[in-house]
């Protein structure tokens, strides 16, 4: 049973939205009339079809977990190999701050916290990993 989607709270929506699209190249997609709040929805799929989605979610007292960390509650996402350079490069100018994980793997990965809530990312080069398979 693939994803469909995870919701995650934040007290900035737009910020949000606007770092993560612009530092991991994701989509923001239009979300339903419905909705009740402030949200933002992004496509996270690689092949832009909308399978698998972020919705941000406006909490007026949000706070992040204290236990946001590799071990602990994180987002784990892959990344095209090609790319990692630069994405780190892109997360620290917008304010990213870049840990190296605890836990040797054979293949390439890092975290990072993002600058509006807190939340803490994995990004696994998706190619070595294939490769580890």
């Amino acid at each position: 049973m693939p994803l469909a989607h995870l919701a995650i709270g934040s007290r900035d929506v737009e910020a949000t939205a606007e770092f993560l699209c612009q530092t991991l190249g994701w989509t923001p997609i239009h979300a339903p009339s419905n909705v009740p709040r402030q949200v933002a929805w992004i496509d996270i799929s690689s092949e832009r079809d909308r399978s698998q989605q972020i919705h941000i979610i406006y909490v007026a007292d949000f706070a992040i977990s204290a236990f946001e960390r590799e071990f602990g509650r994180h987002v784990a996402v892959f990344h095209e190999g090609r790319d990692m350079a630069a994405l780190r490069q892109r997360l620290t100018a917008q304010g990213g701050e870049l840990m190296d994980p605890i836990r040797p793997t054979p293949f390439e990965r890092f975290f990072f916290r993002e600058p509006i809530n807190g939340y803490v990312f994995e990004v696994i080069n998706q190619d070595q990993w294939r490769d580890e398979k």
